[in-house]
C-alpha cells in the first residue's frame, strides 16, 4: 500500500475546529449551555491537559507500549481523582462533571483514561461505597492526591463475563485472610500501591480485599502483545497464599451484588469515555478532509464526505445527550443497572463505528499514529469489550425490559 505524505492535520480545538458560537464543532446541540460554570471549568482544564500534555506525547508511549509515569504528577495537579466522591480530600464534583472528565481525557488518549478510570473510578469507588470509615479515611485522601495508586482485580483467566463465578478464594485463618487464585487484565496492578482483589470466602460470600504492594505471594506479569490501549499496563496476577489482615476486607462487601454496585456506578463513565474517542475521530476527519485536496478541491467539498461527517456528528450528539441525562438520573438516585448498561452498549458501538469511519476517510494516512485516528480506532476495541461486553450489556437491559433472566448461572 502506497502512503502519500501530506501536511499534518490541524490539532483538535485549533481555530478551524471552533464553531461560530466559540464552542468545539462537536457540541452541535450547544450542550455547553446546559452545564454549570463549575462543570465547564472542570471540562476546560481537563481539555487543556489533554491538548497540552497527552496528545503531543502519547502516540510515542502507545507505540512503545510504555506507561507515561511522568504524567502522574501533572494529573495530580488537576485535583480530579475521586471525581464525584464527597469528602476525604476528593473533589466532590457533579456526575456530569465526572463524565466530562472521562470524555476529555479519552479525547486525548485512551490508555491514560483507563489508568485514571481504574484508579479513580473502580478502586476509589469500591472503597468509597464499601469501605469502613477507617478504610476510607486512610486510602481515599492519599489516592485523591495520587500519592497512592489503586487497581481493581475482578476478572479472572477463566471468568470474564461470568465474573460472578469467582474462583479466587479467601480463607479465614485467625486474624488473617489467605488468598489464592489468579486475576487477568488488571490495569495498574503491576505498580499499584493497593489492589482490590475480589474473592469468595468459605461461606460462599464475595468480598473485596485490599492487598498492598509488596505483600508476599502476590505476583504480577504485565500482558504484552496488545493491539489496543498499549500504553496502559494490564497484568496477570497470581495469588499464592497471600496473607492480609482481616481488617483489609472491605467492610461493606458481602456478595456479588456489592461488586455490581461498583460496576454500575462506574459503567456510566465508560459511556462518556466512548464519546471522547468519537470526538477525536470526527475532529481529525473534519480537519483532514478540509485540508486534503483531491480532484481539484478539498475532500470536504464532496457530497459523500459531507454525508459521512453529518452522520458522525449526529451519533456524537446522540451520545452526548444520552450521557447528560444518564448523569442527571444518577445524581437523582434514579439510574438503574439497565440504564447504565444501555448507555455503555449504545455509546461503545456508535463510537466504534465513528472512529472506523474516520480511519477510512483518512485513507492510507488513517493507519499512521501521527494523524490521531489509528490509536483511537484501535483503542475502541478495548472500550467495546471491557466493563461488560456489548452482548452482556444488552442482556442486562433485556432483563429489565422483560423481567426474565437470560444469562445462565
Amino acid at each position: 500500500m502506497a502512503i502519500e505524505t501530506v501536511q499534518t492535520p490541524q490539532t483538535p480545538h485549533s481555530p478551524d475546529m471552533i464553531g461560530l458560537a466559540g464552542q468545539p464543532r462537536t457540541d452541535y446541540y450547544l450542550m455547553d449551555e446546559l452545564l454549570t460554570d463549575e462543570e465547564r471549568a472542570i471540562r476546560d482544564k481537563v481539555r487543556a491537559f489533554s491538548d497540552r500534555e497527552l496528545i503531543p506525547v502519547m502516540n510515542d508511549y502507545w507505540d512503545r507500549a510504555e506507561f507515561p509515569f511522568a504524567l502522574i504528577p501533572r494529573l495530580a495537579e488537576l485535583n480530579i481523582c475521586g471525581t464525584s466522591i464527597q469528602g476525604y480530600g476528593c473533589p466532590g464534583m457533579s456526575h456530569v462533571a465526572a463524565g466530562l472528565v472521562g470524555m476529555e481525557l479519552s479525547r486525548g488518549d485512551g490508555s491514560f483514561t483507563t489508568f485514571f478510570g481504574v484508579h479513580s473510578g473502580l478502586a476509589m469507588t469500591s472503597i468509597a461505597l464499601l469501605g469502613s470509615e477507617e478504610q476510607k479515611a486512610y486510602w481515599l485522601p492519599k489516592m485523591a492526591k495520587l500519592e497512592k495508586i489503586g487497581a481493581f482485580g475482578l476478572t479472572e483467566p477463566d471468568h470474564g463475563s461470568d465474573a460472578v463465578a469467582l474462583a479466587t478464594s479467601a480463607r479465614r485463618d485467625g486474624d488473617e485472610y489467605v488468598l489464592n487464585g489468579a486475576k487477568r487484565w488488571i490495569g495498574n496492578a503491576s505498580f499499584a500501591d493497593v489492589v482490590i482483589i475480589w474473592a469468595r470466602d468459605e461461606d460462599g460470600k464475595v468480598g473485596g480485599f485490599l492487598v498492598e504492594k509488596g505483600t508476599p505471594g502476590f505476583e504480577t506479569e504485565v500482558i504484552t502483545g496488545k493491539i489496543t490501549k498499549r500504553a496502559v499496563w494490564q497484568a496477570h496476577i497470581t495469588l499464592n497464599n497471600v496473607r492480609i489482615p482481616v481488617a483489609n476486607r472491605l467492610a461493606g462487601s458481602h456478595s456479588f451484588k456489592d461488586t455490581s454496585r461498583v460496576l454500575t456506578a462506574t459503567r456510566y463513565g465508560v459511556a462518556w469515555e466512548a464519546i471522547g474517542h468519537a470526538m477525536a475521530g470526527y475532529e481529525a476527519a473534519l480537519a483532514y478532509t478540509k485540508g486534503r485536496q483531491q480532484f481539484g478541491r478539498p475532500l470536504a467539498g464532496f457530497q459523500i464526505v459531507q454525508n459521512k461527517l453529518a452522520r458522525m456528528l449526529a451519533e456524537i450528539t446522540s451520545m452526548q445527550l444520552l450521557c447528560l441525562r444518564l448523569s442527571q438520573l444518577l445524581a437523582a438516585g434514579k439510574m438503574t443497572d439497565g440504564m447504565a448498561s444501555m448507555a455503555k452498549m449504545h455509546n461503545a458501538r456508535r463510537s466504534r463505528e465513528v472512529v472506523a469511519e474516520a480511519r477510512d476517510m483518512l485513507g492510507g494516512n488513517g493507519v499512521l499514529l501521527d494523524y490521531q485516528v489509528a490509536k483511537h480506532y484501535a483503542d475502541m476495541e478495548a472500550v467495546f469489550t471491557y466493563e461488560g461486553t456489548d452482548t452482556i450489556q444488552s442482556l442486562i437491559v433485556g432483563r429489565e425490559i422483560t423481567g426474565l433472566q437470560a444469562i445462565s448461572h
